[in-house]
């Protein structure tokens, strides 16, 4: 007998009746069926455009085959380097694809000097770039675009030959590049960008990278295959109703050595779609939690029988299946998963900063770090002090996220989150800005409020310009991190900032909060 895709080994008092709310009230079926009243009155003119991603995997075949034979003829001239630009869903499922199939794909999604200058600034001739947006106006994405163009002109190497489109279609960015002689892969424009996977959006650069995505797509297929059925045997099913539960809102998510990255792409899924109104199921990569902690309202979900859920998917099987559990969550705890109203305000917010470019409010500096902590009368004495201030902060059901604005190719540190959570006793989650902005950004402002925020900043030794705009990439990345501070603070989280300028700062930020 086959191994069950999720078994639910220690379920809460209330998991028996969520299961018969979903069955005995039809949710898959009526989701099956795009259903959008599912998730509420207020929710359905969103939803009722947001449920391209229930329609049969094998539906993108002839898009694979055609970017498999674009794939080929960019071989035959030289071109093996695939770039992605792209951001949250967009970017982390190819990302998924690539690591688990040992293909090579480079990510574009950050704004610090440092990370762009290393992608863009190389010899280009083996390049080829994927540009993916729904709407092309992502300021992410469309300044890693303007910065290619550039790079490829001063090259000898005409743009529209190395840029490839991924968009919907009728946006602004499907017009120009059709104008501008681009080639374009369109998307279904019924599909979120997080939701996106098994679209263009994922299977495009991940084709190009080399990942045999029609394997991909026939696991997909045969998971999507059990998803409209209205049984507690249906993985969804269980999984949905194992995650809503009020008395465990975060989720511990252990990694399959085959699949590196899922848990990130899963994170980004399930926060930006839970987390608003006060309320969201927190998801914690592996690492994220410490080994004494007390942490009862934490579900623990991995491959191992010992977890309180058990997950066996393939790749394919699991994009279905997160996306499907993901929506069924929604609708049990009363949320919208398809809108995301708080990414929204930090955008606007950096957007406003980019406009005037004003200064910061004075720091305090010790040791090259300047220090900014919210809700503080007096400033700390050193950044000890702040850190331990900000410490006693996190209550006994809350979090702790590290926010790094700084390169992420080469400031990885796989211990920081573990070593800070043992010092805490409570989750601590790691995300690399601007990324996280598009993903779980938007359940740090809009989720429960039990988070706590530390800011890392490395302002680059060089900034660098972007063709055609009138700010330059540390600017941007500046106004993106003090935007989002900005709204944090306003919806009274506690937040500290600290800037570093050297590899010696960021040691040392890393060592005040290892402790």
């Amino acid at each position: 007998m086959s191994q069950p895709a999720v078994s639910v080994n220690q379920p809460d008092s209330g998991f028996t009746d969520r299961v018969t709310r979903l069955t005995e009230g039809k949710y898959c079926s009526r989701i099956a069926a795009k259903e959008a009243g599912l998730w509420g009155a207020e929710a359905t003119s969103e939803a009722s455009i947001r449920l391209g991603w229930t329609n049969p995997p094998a539906a993108m075949f002839e898009t694979v085959s055609e970017v498999s034979q674009l794939r080929d003829e960019l071989s035959e001239q030289g071109v093996t380097r695939v770039v992605l630009c792209g951001m949250g869903g967009s970017s982390l499922a190819p990302e998924v694809m690539a690591r688990a199939h040992g293909a090579p794909l480079e990510v574009l999604d950050s704004t610090h000097p440092d990370h762009v200058r290393a992608v863009v600034d190389r010899d280009l001739v083996d390049t080829v770039v994927v540009v993916s947006s729904k709407s092309g106006t992502t300021v992410e994405t469309a300044t890693a675009k303007a910065s290619f163009e550039e790079a490829f002109h001063a090259q000898g190497i005409e743009p529209k030959e190395r840029i490839i489109i991924v968009t919907d279609p009728g946006s602004p960015l499907h017009t120009d590049s059709e104008k501008a002689g681009y080639r374009v892969f369109l998307s279904d424009p019924h599909v979120g960008g997080r939701f996106s996977a098994l679209t263009a959006f994922g299977l495009v650069p991940a084709t190009l990278a080399g990942v045999n995505t029609a394997e991909v797509l026939q696991q997909a297929q045969s998971m999507h295959e059990q998803m409209a059925s209205d049984s507690a045997d249906n993985p969804a099913v269980s999984l949905a109703a194992a995650l809503s539960s009020t008395e465990r809102d975060m989720m511990c998510l252990i990694e399959e050595e085959n699949l590196p990255g899922f848990g990130d792409w899963v994170e980004q899924l399930v926060a930006e779609s839970t987390g608003k109104d006060g309320k969201g199921v927190l998801p914690i990569v592996a690492g994220g939690v410490g080994p004494d902690a007390d942490l009862a309202d934490v579900v623990t979900v991995s491959r191992g029988p010992e977890s309180d859920v058990s997950v066996h998917t393939s790749l394919g099987g699991g994009f279905v299946l997160w996306e499907w559990v993901t929506a069924l969550v929604g609708a049990l705890i009363g949320v919208n998963p398809f809108d995301q109203p708080d990414v929204e305000s930090a955008k606007i917010a950096a957007r406003a900063l980019l406009d005037e470019l004003p200064t910061r409010p004075d720091a305090l500096r010790t040791d090259g770090i300047d220090i900014w902590l919210s809700g503080s009368n007096e400033q700390s004495r050193s950044i000890d002090d702040a850190v331990e201030t900000l410490f006693h902060q996190v209550s006994p059901s809350g979090y702790l996220a590290i926010q790094m604005y700084v390169n992420r190719l080469s400031t990885q540190d796989d211990n920081l989150r573990s070593e800070v959570a043992a010092r805490l006793g409570r989750p601590v989650t790691v995300g690399f800005g601007p990324r996280f902005l598009h993903s779980t950004g938007q359940l740090h402002k809009g989720g429960p409020d039990d988070g706590v925020f530390v800011q890392i900043e490395w302002q680059a030794d060089e900034d660098l310009s972007i063709p055609g705009y009138p700010f330059s990439y540390q600017q941007l990345i500046d106004a993106q991190a003090w935007g989002d501070r900005s709204v944090l603070v306003e919806r009274g989280r506690p937040v500290l900032t600290l800037r570093v300028r050297d590899q010696a700062g960021f040691d040392r930020a890393l060592r005040a909060l290892r402790g």
